[in-house]
């Protein structure tokens, strides 16, 4: 069942003006949405918020360029504005540190938050993120990533471009219903997204040599039939973090979140227990 949607709040983070939803008491927890088309902090977590927030003040928040968020079209590498943009998130609301939970680009963003500012950064679970441009076993860009970077190109965003992009982000397509693609649709074809990534897209540094620097305990969680990210990516993080551990999914695509809620709230919990 959805929860119902939290009251949307704004705050000014340094140069960005944000959007975000809470709920919940106690200890901060902080999710970061995927980058795809039409992607939010609620779409990504409606599933989970609930559960969440019964031991959290959990905090959904739409990065820049995304959700009712400002897109401001970010010249350099947009992963260090983002999580300098955190940090200032973070400050405006006296959150001296916080758990995260980042999807995808999310994750990233979480990542580099944690090399940057590893003061902000407590515990962390990250969802089929790609901080690195190489893969040893797929070739890239992997199919749902190609059809997020075409998905604004040609004749632009369309129902028929949401539900393919959908479907090779998942692996259950019984997910997939027409409220769900309308929804994701509606939300990547407002007038400033469609301004915005008509020709352009967030240039994305490697954090390849900057991953050893992560000192934050973590949890890798992946779907075994991810096609937006490489296993193999994930197994290499487990190495070079400095204490991570990982989580593998069966039958499972890129939003293990949605494909697994029960599981997926359960191992995050317990793993934010310890």
């Amino acid at each position: 069942m959805e929860e119902r949607i939290p009251e949307s709040k704004f705050v000014q983070a340094g140069d960005v003006k944000i959007h975000y939803q809470e709920g919940g008491s106690g200890y901060p927890l902080i999710c970061l949405h995927g980058g795809g088309p039409g992607a939010s902090a609620w779409s990504n977590f409606k599933a989970n918020y609930g559960e969440l927030a019964k031991r959290y003040r959990t905090i959904l928040v739409d990065m820049p360029d995304y959700g009712r968020s400002d897109k401001p079209r970010v010249p350099g590498n947009w992963l260090a504005f983002v999580a300098r943009t955190m940090k200032d998130f973070m400050d405006r609301l006296d959150l001296k540190r916080a758990h995260f939970i980042g999807n995808s680009m999310g994750g990233q963003v979480t990542i580099k938050l944690a090399i940057d500012y590893p003061e902000k950064v407590d515990h962390f679970v990250i969802i089929g993120s790609t901080p690195i441009k190489t893969t040893v076993f797929q070739p890239m860009p992997l199919e749902a990533i190609r059809n997020i970077i075409e998905y604004y190109q040609g004749e632009g965003p369309s129902p028929q471009k949401m539900r393919q992009l959908i479907k090779s982000l998942t692996y259950d397509h019984g997910f997939i219903t027409d409220a769900l693609v309308k929804e994701r649709y509606e939300a990547s074809a407002s007038p400033d997204s469609v301004a915005l990534f008509g020709d352009y897209f967030p240039p994305l540094e490697d954090l390849y040599l900057e991953l050893p620097r992560v000192k934050a305990k973590a949890l890798i969680i992946w779907g075994q039939d991810d096609r937006a990210g490489a296993l193999d990516v994930g197994l290499m993080m487990l190495r070079q973090f400095q204490d991570a551990r990982m989580y593998i999914f069966s039958k499972c695509g890129h939003w293990a979140q949605v494909e697994h809620r029960d599981e997926f709230n359960r191992v995050v919990l317990q793993f934010f227990d310890k």
